[in-house]
């Protein structure tokens, strides 16, 4: 990717992209809290329609096939079409979606409505980092992305806390109804008052060549940084699923309780983990290019500890004291590396492919990472104990440490808006 001299933004170009920053920000959230409201209300839905842990954590596979399958496509058209009127279609989809989950009375129909709202889903997390990376320079998309996914724990943690509260007291179905609303208020601001960008703005006009989606697979800091994710997204994708349920049948807690206690930990933890690691790695950046790949390196790897005393305290230490400590710091080093890693699988391809790339992106990581975790886990849940379902993710977070490393390696060099190139 070549780089030039660029003069000093406008202050209505700064101002566009702030708006946009701003309305996707928030769109993410009401995103994440949709996806999140199901775990928290999934021992209602299991009372209810009689079902095993396997069948619930199929709702997730479902989910995730409708949004895999929905990526390719969305990744071909956010290359070649404006992008801001498909994410507002996106968002009015999935609110949509919700609204009519009132009308589900059996599990096949739960699990159709939730393969749904994939595809509505799949096509904003495509389209809204593309779009953002045409806003601002190389250096900046760690501390912009970053801002974007703090909507990831927050948004879980509301989710959780929607779906306990709301369940408890008026049904589950009610937590995706009220969950509907901001969706389609955000969509319509953004109709209104964001401004779509020319692709490739903050490198220079782009140009779609034959050939550049093939060298995806061929581009090495690309695939460990989506490769690394995958193994990474499997691990936090179980954890948040599963340990509602583990709360409630480990740790005596009640629904609202422990829908509380995980919508709490996962913000505060979750958000500081965002916030500090995308604050280290935008200041290691400066003398050390291959820090958005070192820093979710290490927060994996570190994760494994507090995750062991959180799965296994109460079996191995016979008390449940460290289960909650445990949970919150492992969410916390796991969350340090959200922002560097989407900041490097935006890098590491050319302006016209990132939507296709983004698209790669998501494949992966729910192909590989959470599509298929929270079955997984069931399924040994059903045949020893959640305790241990739990414990299969502490094998994928080793095993994106290592992916990550190996990314460390072939990083290429990052090119600040100042001037330098940083190996």
């Amino acid at each position: 990717m070549t780089s030039a001299i660029k003069p000093r933004p406008s202050v209505a170009s700064v101002a566009g992209a702030t708006t946009a920053l701003v309305l996707l920000t928030a769109l993410n959230f009401v995103n994440y809290i949709d996806r999140y409201i199901l775990p928290g209300v999934q021992e209602q839905v299991k009372g209810e329609f009689r079902i095993t842990d396997a069948q619930i954590g199929s709702l997730t596979l479902w989910f995730m096939v409708a949004y895999m399958a929905t990526s390719p496509i969305t990744g071909w058209l956010g290359d070649r079409f404006p992008r801001k009127p498909m994410i507002v279609i996106a968002a009015l989809f999935w609110s949509g979606i919700n609204f009519l989950t009132a009308t589900v009375h059996s599990y096949d129909s739960l699990n159709l409505r939730h393969a749904a709202l994939g595809i509505g889903e799949a096509s904003f997390g495509i389209f809204a980092p593309a779009l953002l990376a045409d806003f601002y320079p190389e250096d900046q998309r760690n501390r912009v992305l970053t801002i974007f996914n703090v909507a990831i724990p927050v948004g879980a943690a509301l989710g959780y806390l929607v779906g306990g509260t709301v369940g408890a007291h008026f049904g589950w179905r009610m937590s995706f109804i009220v969950s509907a609303v901001p969706g389609v208020i955000l969509a319509l601001l953004i109709a209104v008052l964001m401004k779509e960008p020319a692709r490739g703005k903050s490198e220079g006009r782009a140009k779609l060549e034959k050939g550049t989606v093939l060298g995806l697979v061929r581009n090495k800091p690309y695939l460990c940084s989506i490769l690394g994710y995958a193994a990474v997204t499997f691990s936090i994708g179980g954890i948040s699923w599963w340990m509602p349920s583990f709360l409630q049948r480990v740790d005596g807690r009640s629904q609202s309780s422990a829908a509380f206690l995980m919508g709490a930990i996962t913000v505060v933890t979750g958000l500081l983990g965002t916030i500090v690691g995308g604050t280290i790695a935008q200041r290691w950046s400066r003398t050390n290019g291959k820090a958005l790949y070192l820093v979710p390196a290490i927060g994996s790897l570190l994760a494994v500890p507090p995750a062991v005393v959180c799965f296994f305290g109460p079996q191995l230490l016979g008390t449940k004291a460290f289960t909650l400590p445990g949970l919150a710091l492992a969410v916390f080093l796991i969350f340090l590396g959200t922002g560097p890693i989407n900041a490097s699988t935006i890098n590491a391809v050319r302006p016209e492919v990132r939507a296709t790339a983004m698209a790669g992106q998501l494949l992966m990581i729910h192909l590989l990472g959470d599509a298929i975790s929270p079955r997984i886990i069931g399924v040994v849940s059903d045949r020893s104990n959640l305790a241990l379902g739990l414990g299969s993710t502490l094998i994928t977070l080793v095993l994106g440490s290592v992916i990550f490393f190996i990314g460390s390696k072939v990083a290429p060099p990052l090119r600040h808006s100042d001037g330098p190139v940083v190996a």
